[in-house]
């Protein structure tokens, strides 16, 4: 212990003040891109704060997107930089209410058939897009199928699978035709699913399913890329978005509830360093700050701290057809090797959870229990299995020594934090030395997607409410799956954890699952997240869902 501790002061005399929330860098399951801005929002606006705030009048809420949004058309803006932004300019049919459940949204009621397969949707009279055109069965339709056409290369496709005649559209085997959602009218929308599916309401809620103006998008494809041509049907607007550097929200007086929607107005910085951001916090620039990791200790039990939970996972991905590392012995020994809990303390801070397992607390079984309780610890510290594990799998393997091995990661401080850290633990507990390499976020994305990187960082924030949306990502050909693994008795424990209609048999498939992932150590789970949060006097009403986004509709500055 000694040792590890020496080792991580060495660590955080170069941290520069990480960033340490999942709003920082979570995938969803497509990262954030971590770019690195040249000029701040601080620097360049200085002298233009009071100005601004005098044109605006009151009741602004001052934020910080971290960077520009990977897109806003909803069907390719799948990542938390976008899903913030996304949420609150646009509405699905179904949106999460203040308990975190899916309530009414775009429609304003639904029928399910007795046999669970039929939803049929009932819109909004007063639904109405930001142009002031009314919102239709059409444009859910038009965005959906556009979703899931192939051409699109949506990466949020594979959440529309559960839609009768959607996966083999999208893989190419289908037609358009096939995909069995259907505007009956105006205002009504039937949708067909492949089974029967419990959490298809709360599914519907992510951003991948909201609509698009089908009339606009037919006529501009780039309607989403500039805020004079955006369209949204939320609570707020795009007024102003100068790429890379801000965004303006106004509220959206076009809005079904606009009664409900307290701010005038929301300005976006796009910082990504926590430093800096933190600076504009306490300058009165922003609104709301993560913490630096350095500070956790002196702030993080003030008043003024947001912390909740916030469903997802940092893990290290193995690449199973690379070496060492086909071998499930040394993926076993890796994982052995980490001392989560200190990586959580020590350099993550801010009160986040090691990872024993791979789906973070909070799924409510049928029972009423924990899904975390339920399955207990599956991935420990063990240091001693750890050596013995290598041992064993380098006999199996006919190594006298390992080969090279290469720990890649995204640009982040926190990110670089962490493999500093498990180089210090590779190194400690079983004698191997690995190398890292720091990647921007682009180049690091394709290089995981295409399986060329052999231990590699990865993180996962929930798309919908339910334990099967991480262990589906490991099936066979799945487009997050990025390890090489394949295994039909496992693809056949998720079919069955997404189909059988008796809900305590499908946590059982589930439960098994996630065992099975563990033995087979194709991943190495290290911590879960949360949210963690400034906030400065007045702010109130933020609601930030554990699927991971935040919903401002009620949201004010008093």
């Amino acid at each position: 212990m000694k040792k590890l501790l020496i080792y991580l002061s060495a660590v955080f005399m170069f941290l520069f003040l990480a960033a340490c929330t999942a709003t920082d860098d979570p995938e969803g399951e497509a990262e954030p891109e971590e770019q690195e801005t040249e000029k701040t929002f601080a620097e360049e606006e200085e002298n233009e704060t009071t100005e601004e705030e005098t044109a605006l009048g009151e009741n602004v809420l001052r934020l910080n997107n971290g960077t520009e949004p990977a897109s806003l058309d909803p069907s390719i803006g799948f990542d938390a930089v976008s899903w913030d932004p996304l949420n609150n300019l646009m509405e699905g049919l179904t949106r999460l209410d203040q308990e975190h459940l899916a309530g009414p949204g775009a429609a304003e009621s639904w029928d399910v058939s007795d046999d669970g397969l039929t939803y049929t949707f009932h819109l909004r009279e007063n639904a109405n897009w930001s142009n002031g055109d009314p919102v239709v069965a059409a444009d859910f339709e038009y965005a959906w199928k556009y979703m899931l056409n192939p051409e699109t290369a949506s990466p949020a496709a594979f959440l529309g699978y559960f839609i009768e005649g959607a996966e083999s559209y999208n893989s190419g085997e289908g037609s358009e035709d096939d995909v069995n959602v259907t505007a009956v009218d105006e205002k009504t929308l039937e949708v067909v699913l492949e089974q029967p599916t419990g959490f298809f309401l709360d599914l519907l809620t992510n951003p991948a399913f909201f609509p698009i103006n089908h009339k606009i998008a037919e006529a501009d494809p780039n309607w989403h890329a500039e805020a004079e041509t955006f369209v949204g049907n939320g609570p707020f607007t795009l007024e102003e978005w100068k790429h890379d550097e801000e965004m303006l929200f106004a509220k959206n007086e076009h809005y079904w509830d606009a009664d409900a929607v307290k701010l005038n107005n929301i300005h976006f910085a796009m910082v990504n360093d926590t430093n800096t951001q933190y600076q504009m916090f306490e300058a009165g620039e922003l609104d709301t700050a993560s913490i630096p990791p350095e500070l956790s200790d002196q702030l993080i039990d003030g008043d003024n701290v947001f912390i909740g939970p916030y469903g997802g996972l940092e893990f290290f991905r193995f690449n199973v057809e690379m070496e060492p590392f086909q071998n499930k012995k040394i993926r076993q020994a890796f994982s052995y090797a980490i001392n989560r809990a200190d990586i959580a303390e020590f350099v993550v801070k801010t009160g986040v959870e090691p990872a024993y397992g791979f789906i973070n607390p909070g799924y409510t079984s049928p029972t009423g229990e924990d899904f975390r309780d339920v399955n207990g610890e599956l991935v420990t510290f063990d240091p001693d299995q750890a050596r013995q594990l290598l041992e064993e799998g380098m006999a199996e393997e006919g190594y006298e020594e390992l080969p090279e091995i290469t720990l890649s990661y995204n640009t982040s401080d926190t990110n670089k934090a962490v493999a500093e850290a498990l180089h210090g633990m590779f190194n400690e507990h079983l004698g191997v030395e690995v190398t890292l390499e720091n990647q921007e976020w682009n180049v690091f994305a394709e290089a995981q997607q295409a399986l060329e990187l052999q231990l590699s960082r990865s993180s996962f924030i929930n798309d919908y409410n339910d334990p099967v949306n991480f262990l589906e990502s490991f099936i066979t050909d799945s487009y997050m799956n990025r390890t090489g693994f394949s295994s039909p008795e496992y693809d056949e424990l998720i079919a069955k954890g997404k189909s059988e209609v008796d809900e305590e048999k499908r946590w059982e498939y589930l439960y098994e699952a996630e065992k099975m992932l563990a033995d087979e150590m194709i991943a190495a789970p290290l911590r879960y997240y949360n949210t963690v949060v400034l906030e400065a006097d007045g702010v109130e009403g933020i609601l930030r869902h554990p699927v991971g986004y935040f919903d401002l509709k009620y949201a004010e500055k008093k």
